[in-house]
């Protein structure tokens, strides 16, 4: 849990300290490409990929130990974190129902937390490993085809596109039962996990550049929690403590909600004038 919950904030406070930079480097001209070269100089930006790499590697150290359910969790819970770090580096203003999702997100991992047991020692079938790497390649297909969706619902579709590339990251961490060579290159959950996490990436860069920063959040929260929750506990034996199955179905509501209620985070805002 300490795993997960540091990944959230790892993940949380990198969304703001890059959107520090690349706002500090936006005046160049130039284009995306020397945009980015321009934040690359920015020790902010740097700061905030070191942490999306420590992210990752806690995601993965907790997806090894716990529930599918509870990293999901977790993971959004990353909103509560940019909004609390931007609330201080960036000067913007939470209201007062921000302020009580944030609460809630808390409370609902709590209670996870409180009512999650040991991860699933099922086995995933082979059928389950290219159900995986089918669902990352028709993410990918949705990626390099968005330009061509209709404008209205695009920015949901997208999200929900990028929230499934990323469940198929979450799940297939735990397909990966070996990490020698050979296995890794015969295992079709591997090709799974870099497609997925490639193409949940282009969707989401694609999502918040034409569309809605909240609805393609939203989108984002739903499709890497739901889907890849119910895979841990339908084929991979993720279970809870004995007798807190309600608990835990509560925490992961509450904890869902709360992030939905803060899903204008998704892409840390411009600092408040004044």
């Amino acid at each position: 849990m300490v795993c997960a919950l540091g990944a959230a904030v790892c993940f949380g406070t990198a969304t703001v300290l890059q959107a520090v930079a690349a706002r500090a480097a936006g005046g160049g001209g130039g284009g995306e490409a020397a945009l980015l070269l321009r934040a690359l100089r920015q020790w902010r930006y740097l700061a905030g990929l070191a942490l999306d790499g420590v992210g990752f590697l806690l995601q993965i150290a907790a997806l090894r130990s716990l529930p599918i359910y509870v990293v999901g969790a977790a993971l959004a819970a990353s909103l509560a974190v940019t909004a609390v770090v931007a609330a201080r580096l960036l000067r913007v203003r939470l209201t007062g129902s921000e302020w009580a999702a944030v609460a809630v997100v808390c409370a609902g991992l709590a209670m996870l937390g409180l009512a999650s047991g040991a991860e699933g020692d099922r086995a995933g079938s082979t059928g389950l490993k290219y159900a995986m790497l089918g669902t990352a390649v028709a993410v990918l297909l949705l990626g390099l085809t968005s330009g061509r969706l209709p404008a209205r619902g695009r920015s949901l579709l997208l999200g929900l596109g990028a929230g499934f590339g990323f469940g198929v990251v979450e799940v297939t961490v735990r397909l990966i039962d070996s990490l020698a060579p050979v296995s890794l290159l015969t295992n079709p959950a591997t090709y799974a996990l870099l497609l997925g996490g490639g193409a949940a990436f282009l969707l989401l860069t694609t999502a918040l550049e034409r569309g809605s920063v909240t609805v393609a959040t939203a989108g984002l929260v739903v499709g890497e929690t739901v889907g890849p929750a119910a895979i841990g506990v339908v084929w991979l034996g993720d279970r809870t403590r004995e007798g807190l199955a309600w608990l835990a179905v509560l925490g992961f509501a509450v904890a869902v909600a709360g992030a939905l209620a803060l899903a204008r985070f998704g892409e840390a805002p411009v600092a408040e004038e004044g």
